[in-house]
């Protein structure tokens, strides 16, 4: 099954499909940004390589989804693919992990993004803290 899944490192040519991604996403769901960036600022921050690393998800040869792992070893997932999104998640999440070893792995997920939430306590993650913003 691992088979079906393979993790390419993100290049320029996948901006644009990173930008696609990105604008399925829920803004609720979001911690990293409450408002859509422009094609350029996307361009920008992909490009600035801000992860340690950062993958292109492919599933039976279809490009479906993006993970990374954070410099704080914070891992994100984002597939599009929600008929099979816990399968694809985690063999991700399973090739993610052998391709980068760590004594630890963190996820930070917004309270309303219930569906990610559901995924890690399903993978091996515990809640460790809620965190508290003052608006």
């Amino acid at each position: 099954m691992t088979q079906d899944i393979k993790l390419k490192p993100v290049t320029k040519n996948d901006v644009l499909f990173l930008y696609d991604l990105l604008k399925t996403r829920d803004p609720e769901g979001n911690i990293s940004h409450k408002k859509m960036p422009s094609y350029g600022e996307h361009m920008k921050f992909v490009m600035s390589k801000p992860y340690t690393n950062w993958y292109i998800v492919e599933y039976n040869k279809k490009t479906v989804g993006s993970i990374y792992l954070s410099k704080r070893d914070e891992i994100g997932i984002s597939i599009n693919n929600d008929s099979e999104y816990d399968l694809i998640a985690k063999l991700s999440l399973k090739l993610l992990v052998k391709l980068n070893p760590r004594k630890r792995y963190l996820a930070n997920v917004s309270p309303n993004n219930k569906k990610l939430q559901e995924f890690l306590l399903k993978n091996g993650f515990a809640i460790l803290q809620n965190v508290y913003e003052m608006k």
